[in-house]
């Protein structure tokens, strides 16, 4: 898990993902807004499980559920595309990152502080160049990784959503 000020980013293991895909919300340790996961969203899951039956080391590098720290409500999902290399760039060492805050909650800063806490996450582990693949008409999410740094080097075209921008970070180099 990863803690924020005001958030909890829980890792969706295959039994939470088992979970979400069947309705037991009851089940988790937060509150999942009924209806979640929908068509897309559940497609989604579908891909991630898989993914993490075939290989198992990719549960350090999966999907975690946003949490509200003082609610426990969840308010939104975030992630890693896969371990470092796995990324629309195909940049050996750098992970991509991907997130949705629910459209309830949006405006508030959550996609913001889950980012951050999710890069730390990568920092910590001797990760530091990044990657995000944003719609070029989700101006939100583009003026968030611009906020963060990101700078867009090309495009690529996503059979589930498609025209993306790719952006990149790479953190400088210390010493």
């Amino acid at each position: 898990m990863i803690e924020t000020e005001r958030l909890r980013l829980v890792w969706l293991t295959a039994d939470a993902m088992d979970a979400l895909l069947g309705g037991r919300h009851d089940t988790l340790p937060y509150a999942v807004a009924p209806g979640w996961p929908d068509e897309h969203d559940a497609r989604f899951l579908r891909l991630r499980l898989r993914q993490l039956r075939q290989d198992p080391s990719r549960a350090d590098w999966g999907v975690a559920a946003i949490v509200l720290r003082e609610s426990g409500e969840m308010v939104g999902h975030i992630g890693f595309h896969g371990p470092p290399g796995v990324n629309a760039r195909r940049e050996q060492g750098a992970v991509e990152v991907g997130y949705t805050v629910f459209p309830e909650h949006r405006r508030r800063g959550f996609a913001t502080e889950a980012v951050h806490g999710l890069l730390g996450y990568a920092r910590e582990h001797g990760v530091h160049h990044f990657v995000a693949s944003v719609g070029p008409e989700n101006e939100p999410s583009l003026r968030l990784v611009r906020g963060l740094g990101f700078v867009e080097v090309g495009r690529h075209w996503d059979e589930e959503d498609g025209e993306e921008l790719e952006l990149v970070l790479h953190d400088p180099p210390t010493g």
